[in-house]
């Protein structure tokens, strides 16, 4: 054994005393946590206060010990004795995915990869060291729980001038540099290439520079990431989540932090990342689910679906609504008080309908402000006759039923299905609203068929329930959010994004997606476009283009498509040049028996694997694997302990699996008008191996 190897064994074991360490103070702040809340009790005060104080320690506990079990640490920083260092001259910190400490009031034992002293982690390079005279970073077992024989090897990179760290100030053991496993970058390679399986999980440890100027974006600014292929943008997007919740706490808490993904497979593969993190207080949904506040009882045709989803829509459904405002007519406002009858002429009832309605505020605000201002001229001529009138009198007044009547009669209180029944119920009202708009063909096909006898039996659809969320907005704007993530941005329709912005109007986005992956018949063209759409026509388009997950040649194969897609969108690159593509034609159809010989071969080797087919092949597809005695997991079961998940092409969008089995591209094409575009998101997600078997000729771009 080598002197070096000695002191390279010697560091490690000092590491792993040091992560016992880090674990005992855990147990204390869950322990702690739980032991405040009991103290808490006996504090004196108001009893708001005390119900605030206890209500607060334990959401606090409750959080502590929900915390998934993970490693201490992943990284550590020596900073140099340089200048440059500033106030963390000559310290060294161990940095984590949260912050773990022995007591509030001494230096912690690991910080947050969030603080503001962790950026150096991600940020720092021989050419701007940042201060730092070295970075460590480590290696643990994979899905390891923290254990500190699970600490399997460090890397050091120098990167100051000489160094220049004395070892004195910092919280770890010291020690001399080195790698555990091999050349510069090995840790942080072998952690991006590890095979996958389960859930989604985070990338703290292996964050890239640009990835964390993005994370760190503040919380007004809106953000959109035109992401490829591997390039992380999903888990850029949650990590600025958990960031934003860490920088902003209080803001963020009073208004919440929403995440949005494409369907509800999605979000099960996504869910554990923020725990991960951290943070556990945090809402995630569909849009579909974001808008269901009535049953779905009915199916529309694609016409119907793509007319419903516009944004002429708004218009068409603004006029419904408003169009409801009426004249008060040539009839004066007769009031009654007491002996008193007080009268408001219909020229100045007419006058203010037009005025509030000119200011176009919400149609609720709008009927109470006419409310305000009819009591308000009542109250004018009782008091110019008798004196200053209570506020209860001004009630009584508004409750009336002559200004009740005339409310009704003037601007009617709606609910958004009634709204939204007539709409699609009634021909003459369609036409009206639509005149200019929607032409007669556009018309025709959103008319419901039967229209039903009230709207508690009307047959609503998804797309309907994106029409009675827009007339809900324009009653009452929704409660909004302080931050919403939005992933696979570019399918979104242009209602769907209406209201994703009525949510976040006060608030920011993180705006995720690549318009090379858009597969919705309404899908984006631009970005510029969608975020007009979005309410934050400002925003940056940030582009991703370096994936660091899909290896070269799958990513070579995936380029060739990307020229027959109409979209600007640059050619990725890809870091990695292993993996491996399999591109193979199968005689007299037997695309079972190929699947099942790819699928064994596949088993062979480490990590998951995914048999996509289109959605009409999934079934026999997933019978011919079961019939071989192979297990399969299907899309809606994330994180099952099956290796082997069948998935339809419509389904994969924004997972990953190691080895990724393709059946018949051509089939997957033909299956809906941007075929070409679903291919390409099939195809990208192999993060290993890719095998494409076909016994049709395949598409076009990929013939040569």
């Amino acid at each position: 054994m080598t002197s070096e190897t000695r002191n390279l064994d010697g560091e490690l074991e000092r590491e792993r005393a040091y992560v016992e360490v880090c674990r005992a103070a855990t147990a204390r702040q869950v322990e702690d946590a739980s032991h405040q809340v009991v103290a808490g009790e006996d504090v004196s005060g108001d009893g708001a206060s005390a119900e605030a104080l206890g209500r607060y320690l334990r959401t606090r506990a409750k959080r502590m010990r929900e915390l998934p079990q993970s490693p201490s640490f992943f990284g550590r920083l020596d900073f140099a004795d340089t200048a440059e260092a500033g106030d963390h001259r000559r310290q060294r910190y161990y940095v984590g995915r949260r912050r773990i400490s022995e007591d509030p009031t001494v230096a912690p034992l690991v910080v947050d990869w969030r603080a503001p002293v962790s950026r150096a982690f991600y940020q720092a390079s021989a050419h701007a060291p940042l201060g730092l005279a070295r970075r460590r970073r480590f290696g643990w077992a994979p899905w390891s729980l923290g254990a500190p024989e699970e600490l399997t090897g460090l890397e050091d990179e120098p990167l100051g001038e000489s160094n220049g760290f004395a070892g004195a100030g910092g919280r770890g053991p010291a020690g001399g540099g080195g790698s555990r496993e091999g050349g510069a970058g090995g840790i942080l390679a072998a952690e991006v290439e590890r095979p996958r399986t389960g859930p989604m999980r985070d990338i703290v440890a292996t964050i890239q520079p640009e990835q964390d100027a993005l994370v760190r974006c503040g919380l007004s600014e809106s953000v959109c990431v035109q992401g490829a292929p591997g390039s992380g943008k999903t888990a850029v997007g949650l990590h600025r989540a958990a960031y934003l919740l860490y920088s902003f706490p209080q803001r963020i808490q009073r208004s919440g932090l929403l995440v949005i993904g494409p369907n509800r497979t999605f979000l099960r593969y996504i869910a554990e990342v923020l725990p991960a993190l951290g943070e556990i207080d945090v809402t995630q949904s569909t849009v579909e689910d974001l808008v269901a506040t009535r049953p779905v009882t009915s199916v529309d045709d694609e016409r119907a679906a793509a007319v419903k989803q516009d944004a002429r829509m708004a218009t068409v459904l603004r006029r419904a609504l408003y169009g409801r405002i009426r004249a008060a007519g040539s009839e004066p406002l007769v009031v009654p008080d007491g002996s008193y009858r007080w009268r408001v002429s219909p020229e100045r009832l007419d006058r203010t309908v037009a005025e509030l309605r000119e200011q176009a505020p919400p149609y609720a605000i709008g009927r109470e402000s006419l409310r305000a201002r009819v009591v308000a001229m009542v109250q004018d001529q009782a008091e110019r006759r008798s004196g200053v009138r209570s506020g209860a009198w001004s009630r009584k007044i508004g409750r009336c039923r002559p200004v009740a009547a005339f409310l009704e009669a003037a601007w009617p209180d709606l609910r958004p299905e009634a709204v939204v029944a007539a709409l699609l119920s009634d021909p003459a009202v369609l036409a009206e609203a639509a005149d200019g708009v929607l032409g007669p063909e556009e018309q025709a096909a959103i008319l419901w068929r039967r229209p039903p006898r009230s709207e508690r039996s009307a047959p609503w659809s998804e797309h309907d329930l994106m029409l009675l969320d827009e007339v809900a907005g324009l009653v009452e704007r929704p409660a909004g959010f302080g931050h919403v993530v939005v992933d696979e941005a570019q399918d979104l329709s242009p209602m769907q994004c209406r209201a994703i912005a009525r949510r976040s109007a006060f608030g920011s986005l993180t705006v995720l997606g690549d318009l090379a992956q858009a597969t919705a018949p309404w899908a984006a063209r631009s970005w510029s476009e969608q975020l007009a759409h979005l309410g934050k026509p400002q925003a940056a388009v940030v582009p991703l283009t370096t994936g660091f997950r899909v290896p070269a040649a799958v990513m070579a194969l995936a380029n060739t498509l990307l020229g027959a897609l109409d979209v600007d969108v640059p050619p990725a690159v890809s870091l990695r040049q292993d993996g491996e593509l399999t591109v193979r034609q199968v005689a007299g159809g037997r695309l079972g028996g190929a699947a099942v010989a790819a699928v064994r071969a596949a088993l062979e080797r480490e990590g998951s694997i995914a048999v996509i087919a289109a959605d009409g092949a999934v079934t026999e597809a997933g019978e011919a694997l079961r019939a071989a005695g192979i297990p399969t997991g299907a899309a809606e079961q994330v994180g099952s302990t099956a290796r082997v998940t069948v998935l339809p092409a419509s389904l994969v969008k924004g997972l990953e699996y190691d080895h990724v089995v393709v059946l018949e591209p051509a089939a997957i094409v033909e299956a809906e008008a941007r075929g070409l575009h679903r291919l390409y998101v099939v195809v990208t997600r192999a993060v290993s191996r890719l095998d494409v078997l076909h016994s049709r000729p395949l598409p076009a771009p990929l013939a040569g």
